[in-house]
């Protein structure tokens, strides 16, 4: 479907164009109908969508700054392609910051938090075999962890980076029995958050990380 590019839009529309770009660009480039690697058409993509170049050039400024797409000087602009030190520097710092999160959520969560993770974890118990499902059951998990840790600039960085992560050719969930494996790694740190035990969070959480990155490599 197109986007219109029109002022009565842009008055009426609760946030600007390039934005909508940016999002379909992003879900393309999750689903790989864009390539980690290719070129970007911006001619093409403009007509495809029904716009003028100008807000799709922004959207790209957008996602560049994401890390999704690479702009090349005199070249244009590529789908960013994951190197496997980019992989590993990747999992090492959400390692870093998911374990930080998951030792204040063990002492400090609320009630309502506390249930809304378990909740989540409930779900991917039901999922396990439903690897779509799975995927965004498990991303909405870790957020919410980040969430009930309350350091939003933890959650800014960790947004970014899973969006980068999903550039990965080799997602660690791809992996033939590795849904299992996540889903007992995730029962083991909602143990340690339900005995409210910081330090044993955040061990299971960077060891979680650990097995992640042995299993996209």
């Amino acid at each position: 479907m197109a986007l219109i590019d029109t002022p009565a839009r842009s008055a009426l529309s609760p946030r600007a164009l390039y934005q909508d770009v940016a999002e379909r660009l992003r879900q393309q480039i999750f689903s790989r109908e864009l390539e980690p690697g290719s070129w970007i058409d911006e001619q093409k993509l403009a007509a495809e969508y029904g716009i003028s170049r100008t807000p799709l050039r922004e959207a790209l400024k957008v996602l560049a700054v994401e890390g999704l797409v690479t702009m090349k000087v005199r070249r244009g602009a590529y789908v960013t392609e994951m190197s496997r030190d980019d992989v590993a520097q990747v999992y090492h710092l959400l390692g870093l910051l998911e374990s930080d999160a998951a030792a204040q959520v063990a002492t400090q969560a609320t009630d309502t938090q506390r249930a809304h993770l378990q909740a989540l974890h409930d779900r991917l118990e039901k999922q396990v075999r439903q690897r779509d499902a799975f995927f965004a059951t498990n991303e909405a998990f870790h957020m919410a962890v980040l969430e009930a840790a309350g350091n939003r600039w933890a959650q800014q960085l960790v947004t970014d980076l899973r969006k980068v992560m999903k550039l990965n050719r080799h997602h660690s969930l791809f992996k033939q029995g590795r849904l299992a494996d996540s889903l007992a790694e995730h029962r083991a740190i909602m143990r340690a958050i339900a005995a409210r035990n910081a330090e044993s969070a955040r061990e299971l959480m960077q060891a979680h990380f650990r097995s992640g990155l042995e299993a996209a490599a």
